[in-house]
């Protein structure tokens, strides 16, 4: 981190930790951890309850873990029911939750939470197991040709840590598309303005963000998937660097581009849950490079951070995603004194179709399997018109497009030779109306879905972590986010940089128009 002494700013895990223990390790890095969230808080600026916010209240005794059950499971049925629709999830247990949140509320009383993550509910995408539910994947097949024995690597550390995992979350059938409109089981609405998408494909985790029925929820980023609704539903999203945090029981549709990411309503969260979530798997043999969390500390203390940003690609975006964002990109100027450097990325749309044919051929091969089983008949026209496309690229196609990552990588190293990390709107566009011919048949808007894609290929192409930070809305009232790029395995920096930006605009936020206060509302 520049100008930054390592033992300083930096915590370094430990090998060897459980996850409850590298939780307990980043809220020793919390700035805020002794500053408590007040109800006149969130009357006069709008905030979003925190892992810390519950963890406090459960310890006083305030409120615990089944209440909030109680009341989560009663704002699933209100948003799921008929007049709201917003079709958050494709499947949840309202007995399991409550289980969970009974043995929680038990702990609490014995005073023996395993973690702060204790009694909070977290959310996980239809793309990653998690025991009771099967894993659609978004469709209404797979479930049935591949089964779910277990929880997922990342979902039984969150469990390990006592947090009450309530459901499977929506999103685009196969994560093939961008606006998450699913016509299976329901079209995930923003809860900023429920006519509107709220992304893909991880759509169902940034809405339960977004309208509060969650601090954190899991999601899967393959091309923005996590950035793209996080941006859009007004929430962080985190893709860590390719390999960071384990894959086992993730649906392995791409895998030199997928990776598990993480929807919170704060930087601060976001780490928590990263924290709890990294570190190799046990049955994994290769080393990843040492784990490091941020001191969330005043940013004013890093000093000479260099901001790379191409011009012309960060201008090609709305002009209120522009302006909104230069704006961010000031305010970061003006208050830390940190730098922009202007740079050249070549090739831009070039590994944009590189990255759709190795995402593609990937996807295709690995469902090969399952599709012999399958009539693709069942899925919706959309998902039909992606794979037809998919099957179709051969092996020199898939070859070229890594010949092309090769030239990219190169590309950034020089990049990050002279910068620390890349600045870019996360999306080209806000959240946009959904249609009521495309919810029965899945929709074909590739115009809208280059534009919210346009940002997010070098994340998953070169396997660079990521992270957007909401700085602010459109004239409509709609969430606009800024994106941070970083070198491989630099997410503690990125953290730090969010945390930053998030300080600068946390002030301004505004409450969706469906929302749910599980704390204070009876």
């Amino acid at each position: 981190m520049a100008d930054v002494k390592q033992g300083e700013e930096l915590k370094y895990l430990n090998s060897g930790l459980s996850p409850a223990e590298q939780v307990q390790q980043a809220k020793d890095c919390l700035q805020t951890s002794e500053t408590e969230t007040t109800d006149s808080t969130l009357a006069n600026t709008f905030q979003r309850w925190t892992i810390m916010d519950y963890s406090r209240a459960y310890t006083s005794r305030e409120i615990t873990p089944l209440m909030v059950a109680e009341r989560l499971v009663s704002a699933i049925m209100k948003s799921s029911g008929p007049g709201m629709g917003m079709s958050f999830f494709i499947n949840y247990e309202s007995h399991d939750i409550l289980r969970q949140a009974t043995e929680s509320t038990l702990r609490y009383e014995k005073g023996e939470p395993i973690s702060v993550l204790d009694g909070v509910p977290i959310a996980i995408k239809d793309e990653i197991d998690c025991m009771p539910y099967p894993t659609t994947g978004g469709t209404k097949w797979l479930h049935k040709v591949r089964s779910c024995k277990e929880d997922a690597c990342c979902v039984n550390r969150l469990r390990s840590c006592g947090a009450i995992l309530v459901g499977k979350t929506n999103m685009h059938e196969l994560g093939a598309g961008t606006s998450g409109i699913n016509p299976h089981y329901g079209t995930c609405r923003n809860p900023y303005d429920p006519k509107r998408i709220s992304g893909g494909s991880s759509s169902g985790s940034a809405a339960v963000v977004s309208a509060g029925l969650c601090p954190v929820a899991l999601g899967v980023d393959g091309g923005g998937s996590v950035r793209m609704p996080a941006a859009l539903c007004g929430v962080v999203g985190l893709k860590p660097s390719f390999g960071r945090i384990p894959h086992p029981g993730v649906i392995p549709w791409n895998w030199t581009v997928g990776m598990v990411g993480i929807l919170a309503g704060t930087v601060e969260d976001s780490l928590i849950t990263y924290a709890a979530i990294s570190g190799e798997a046990a049955t994994r043999q290769t080393t990843t490079p040492k784990l490091y969390l941020p001191i969330l500390k005043p940013s004013s203390q890093m000093s000479n951070i260099r901001l790379a940003k191409s011009k012309e690609w960060f201008n090609d975006c709305s002009d209120d995603i522009r302006i909104c964002c230069l704006g961010a990109l000031d305010n970061l100027h003006k208050t830390y004194g940190w730098k922009t450097i202007e740079v050249t990325i070549p090739d831009i749309e070039v590994m944009r179709l590189a990255h759709y044919v190795t995402i593609g051929a990937e996807c295709s091969t690995s469902l090969g399997h399952y599709l012999e089983k399958n009539n693709k008949s069942e899925s919706g026209s959309d998902v039909r018109v992606a794979l037809s496309v998919y099957g179709a690229f051969d092996s020199r196609d898939y070859l070229n497009a890594q010949r092309i990552r090769s030239r990219q990588m190169k590309t950034h190293e020089k990049i990050f030779s002279v910068a620390d990390v890349i600045v870019t709107p996360t999306v080209g566009v806000t959240a946009y109306e959904i249609k009521d011919d495309v919810q029965e048949t899945g929709e074909l808007d590739y115009i809208n879905g280059a534009a919210l894609v346009r940002y997010s290929i070098a994340g998953n192409f070169l396997g660079l972590p990521a992270v957007t930070v909401p700085v602010g809305y459109d004239k409509a009232g709609l969430p606009i986010g800024i994106q941070f790029i970083g070198k491989p395995w630099s997410e503690a920096m990125l953290i730090q940089i969010a945390y930053a930006m998030e300080a600068l605009c946390s002030a301004e936020y505004r409450k969706p128009k469906v929302y749910y206060d599980l704390l204070t509302e009876s």
